[in-house]
């Protein structure tokens, strides 16, 4: 991959991707802007529905464009069949061929390119052994383990050489203890990607990890892009404040007071005029059975527990109220204050831990 300073610029005119597409399906109508440089991995994200699917089948040639446009390198790929586009695809399932060994799926798409069988499976060979799975040449894809299934599609993606890699899920069929180690491996290999890379997953951490900038769409528009460090200080919308683990509120800013558009006013840490959003994590929130007295805490909200959920050692506790919002307690401190739906606590959030940013 290119340096940082690199990935913060504008594509350069001709080189890398170069996309407006436009995908009309009976009411939903998709029109989303790509552009990306040589060596960029760009995630896209967004809930069910969004769109995601469709922006990488149109990029993929499967799914046709209504509008728009779709340049890689600088050449129009519109009317060229998808067969003859410079692009590789990693499916969610794979869609390894199961009559063919590891060795024959990698040469499978070199050989549609013209080339003699020998030197096919000899890039082949290079290919998984790269992948650290030269001995698994001759096993069928029922013989290989889900990450070595994953390893396999990808390889068989990058051998015919592609300056468009379209990722399509390609962790979500593995496992939680395989999913770390193989994103572990993808990202070194997309470190040595020196093409475009499209990664399309629902998965904030795959998206943090793998990509150099995010993508968010809904109902089939762009509403954030950026640097994942950046999205994930600055989201915009609730899905996206969903994903990263906020408390997202929009308002207008008065110095260190936000009259919230729906519910109380809020205080921050920030010095701001004009509209805003503001965010905090939910273990920034505290629960109390009694109005806390004397408390440090600027905000401080009277509300009723909506629902309940375990992760580990932590409770994530859903409040309804004004405003809305969700605490992570520790379980201990969920039995002492005797948290059930419907129970009533008192939830405050210091100043401090507050942030405001222009909407």
């Amino acid at each position: 991959m290119t340096d940082a300073l690199t990935k913060n610029a504008p594509p350069v005119p001709g080189n890398g991707l170069d996309a407006r597409l436009v995908v009309d399906r009976g009411d939903f109508r998709l029109d989303v802007t790509l552009r990306a440089a040589p060596g960029d991995v760009v995630a896209v994200l967004g809930p069910n529905g969004a769109g995601k699917t469709t922006a990488l089948r149109a990029l993929a040639g499967l799914t046709d464009l209504t509008d728009g446009h779709l340049r890689l390198d600088g050449v129009p790929l519109e009317r060229v069949p998808p067969e003859s586009r410079p692009v590789g695809v990693v499916f969610q399932d794979y869609l390894l061929f199961p009559h063919l060994s590891a060795l024959d799926n990698v040469a499978f798409g070199p050989r549609c390119q013209g080339m003699p069988k020998a030197a096919a499976r000899a890039r082949a060979a290079e290919w998984l052994a790269r992948m650290g799975l030269a001995e698994h040449a001759g096993a069928r894809p029922r013989r290989l383990s889900g990450g070595q299934a994953q390893r396999v599609a990808l390889a068989r993606a990058l051998a015919t050489r592609p300056r468009l890699l379209l990722l399509d899920e390609p962790l979500a069929a593995l496992d939680a203890r395989t999913r770390l180690d193989v994103r572990a491996q993808l990202r070194r290999h997309l470190d040595d990607f020196e093409a475009v890379a499209v990664l399309v997953t629902h998965d904030p951490l795959d998206a943090m990890v793998l990509a150099d900038r995010l993508v968010v769409v809904e109902d089939g528009r762009v509403v954030q892009e950026g640097a994942p460090a950046e999205i994930a200080r600055h989201p915009r919308t609730d899905y996206i404040a969903h994903l990263v683990g906020l408390n997202l509120y929009r308002g207008r800013a008065e110095g260190h007071t936000v009259r919230l558009d729906a519910g109380p006013s809020l205080t921050t840490a920030d010095d701001l005029s004009g509209p805003v959003f503001v965010t905090f994590p939910p273990d920034a929130v505290t629960l109390h059975r009694d109005r806390p007295a004397g408390s440090s805490a600027r905000n401080v909200w009277r509300c009723e527990v909506a629902g309940l959920e375990s992760r580990g050692d932590r409770v994530r506790v859903a409040l309804s109220g004004e405003p809305a919002l969700a605490a992570d307690v520790g379980t201990v401190a969920a039995a002492e204050l005797g948290l059930h739906t419907g129970a009533m606590v008192w939830a405050a959030v210091k100043a401090a831990q507050t942030h405001a940013y222009p909407a």
